[in-house]
């Protein structure tokens, strides 16, 4: 089992490195093919403006999306270069309020999506719904890559946050490659339900489940000594030293998580470590 069609949607060089450098780990280590879909981005919103300045906003802004296209074209093109590996980048302009058309019609077509992580400094608009668009209408696993991090063709100890959803059990199903060559994966089990039918063995049935695949795992159960899950799994990650954290995504609306926060939205934030989601 292996992952063999990567892709990444880039739309701005500023964020770039960090997918690009994880999408060739992983190309190398799996064998498998990259692929970059490099966007220009029309941000305006045209009925704002009077009738006679629609078709002049609308040229500019075209010109604009089309150069920034090339431009990550090109970056996206001499990083892909120099790998040793079976690549393809394209370009493309898309207007944002119909970003996730173009994003979800190749994530479907894909094993896994690196990306840069939505929030922090140097992020257009653009960047969120396209994590968003790859989850949801591509149906897609996602691996959000922080700025910094430096690029591993395999995570040797992976933190698996586990709350029984279905969400996190989908998550669980598609980062079973990297699983399954994994040195050590911790379940994490925070403040389980005292009543509950797995009350006396919290994450032992997923843990069978994995056991039978090869995976060498453990199971954390954590209190919640932290408001937020975000937090808790976060400071486990530096305790054990892991490498990768996979987390079902959004189990609570994306509204809801925009405007209240949450532990995708929190976990995206802040994580210091790649972040493999599915929904």
């Amino acid at each position: 089992m292996a992952y063999k069609s990567l892709l990444t949607v880039l739309t701005d060089i500023k964020i770039a490195d960090a997918p690009l450098s994880q999408m060739v780990a992983l190309a190398r280590s799996w064998d498998a093919h990259a692929e970059a879909l490099c966007l220009g981005v029309d941000r305006t919103q045209t009925g704002y403006y009077y009738a006679g300045a629609n078709a002049m906003i609308l040229q500019e802004t075209l010109a604009r999306a089309t150069s920034e296209a090339a431009e990550v074209l090109e970056y996206a093109r001499g990083a892909l270069g120099k790998a040793d590996i079976r690549w393809s980048a394209e370009d493309g302009v898309a207007q944002i309020a119909d970003l996730g058309r173009h994003v979800a019609h190749r994530a479907r077509f894909s094993d896994l999506v690196v990306l840069p992580r939505p929030y922090g400094p140097n992020r257009g608009a653009e960047v969120e719904p396209i994590v968003e668009a790859a989850l949801f209408e591509g149906r897609a696993p996602v691996l959000v890559v922080p700025d910094e991090h430096e690029a591993k063709s395999q995570p040797r100890t992976i933190i698996v946050g586990w709350n029984e959803s279905v969400e996190a059990l989908t998550a669980i199903r598609q980062a079973l490659p990297f699983l399954m060559a994994a040195d050590a994966v911790r379940i994490v089990v925070i403040d389980p339900p005292q009543h509950g039918p797995d009350r006396s063995d919290p994450g032992g049935l997923l843990s069978q489940m994995l056991a039978r695949h090869g995976v060498r795992c453990e199971i954390d159960v954590l209190g919640k000594t932290m408001t937020r899950v975000s937090d808790i799994l976060n400071r486990h990650v530096t305790d054990t030293a892991a490498d990768m954290i996979v987390m079902g995504a959004y189990g609570h609306s994306r509204f809801r998580e925009a405007i209240l926060g949450g532990a995708t939205r929190n976990m995206l934030e802040r994580a210091e470590v790649p972040v493999f989601m599915a929904h």
